[in-house]
C-alpha cells in the first residue's frame, strides 16, 4: 500500500473520529480480492477520501483533470500516490479508460462516480454510461455505495468541523451481464439507470434526485459477500 494513501488515511479517521458523526454500514459486503468498481453518488470533493477510509480495500480512483491541473506539481505527486488518474470529462477519455482497464485486470478496486460531476443539491443527477463500458469490458464485480453527509463539506477546511451525519451506506456487489457485440447506447442508458437505482437504494429519498422515480432494477446479478 502507498505510504501516501496509509498516512492520509489514518489521519482521516483520526480526524473524523474526534469530529464528526461518522459510520459506515455493510462494509462485510465489500468482496475482500478481485476486479471490482465502486459506484457511488457524489457531492464534495471530500468523497474519496470518505471512502478510502470507509472500504476495506485499496482504493483507486479516476479524477477530473482540471483538479491536476491545480494543484501544481507536489499536489500531482499526492494524488498520484493517493491513487488518483486524471480524466477529461468532455467527450470519451481513451487513456483514462486504458488506465482503468488496466488496475482492473490485476484485480484492483476502482472508484468511479457515474454522475461525471459533484451534485450541488445534494440529489442525484443522471449519470453517464461510461461507466458500464468499463465495467462490461473488464468483466469487474460492481459495488453501489450511497453517501450522505459530505454535501456539508464543500470546502477542505470543513472536515475538522463537520456538521450533521456522514453515512456511507455499502451494498450488495452484483455483476452485469455478458453482452455479446458492441452494446447500443441505448442499452448502456438503460444498465446504467439500473446501477444507479442500486445506489439510490443505499440513500434517503431526499437524496434521489434524477432517480426518484420509481422502477425495478432489471439487469445484474448479485454475487454475495
Amino acid at each position: 500500500m502507498s505510504a501516501v494513501y496509509h498516512v492520509s488515511n489514518v489521519l482521516q479517521r483520526l480526524t473524523l473520529r474526534a469530529f464528526a458523526d461518522w459510520k459506515v454500514s455493510g462494509a462485510e459486503n465489500v468482496p475482500p480480492m478481485g476486479a471490482l468498481v465502486l459506484i457511488a453518488n457524489h457531492m464534495s470533493n471530500l468523497d474519496p477520501s470518505m471512502l478510502s477510509v470507509s472500504v476495506p480495500r485499496r482504493l483507486n480512483y479516476l479524477a477530473k483533470d482540471d483538479l491536476f491541473g491545480a494543484v501544481g506539481p507536489v499536489g500531482r505527486w499526492y494524488l498520484r500516490g493517493y491513487g488518483a488518474f486524471p480524466i477529461d470529462r468532455v467527450g470519451v477519455d481513451a487513456r483514462a479508460f486504458r488506465w482503468a482497464l488496466r488496475r482492473l485486470q490485476r484485480d484492483a478496486a476502482l472508484v468511479i462516480f457515474p454522475e461525471g460531476t459533484r451534485s450541488r443539491t445534494a440529489s442525484m443527477n443522471e449519470a453517464k454510461p461510461g461507466a458500464v463500458s468499463l465495467i462490461l469490458k473488464s468483466g469487474a464485480t460492481v459495488l453501489p455505495v450511497g453517501i450522505t453527509g459530505t454535501e456539508r463539506m464543500q470546502a477542505f477546511a470543513r472536515v475538522v468541523n463537520p456538521t450533521g451525519k456522514i453515512r456511507i451506506n455499502i451494498g450488495q456487489p452484483f455483476s452485469l451481464p455478458n453482452i455479446e457485440g458492441r452494446p447500443s447506447r441505448e442499452l448502456l442508458m438503460s444498465m446504467t439507470t439500473d446501477m444507479m437505482r442500486r445506489v439510490r437504494d443505499l440513500l434517503p429519498e431526499s437524496y434521489h434526485g434524477y432517480y426518484a422515480e420509481s422502477g425495478k432494477v432489471r439487469v445484474g446479478s448479485e454475487t454475495g459477500g
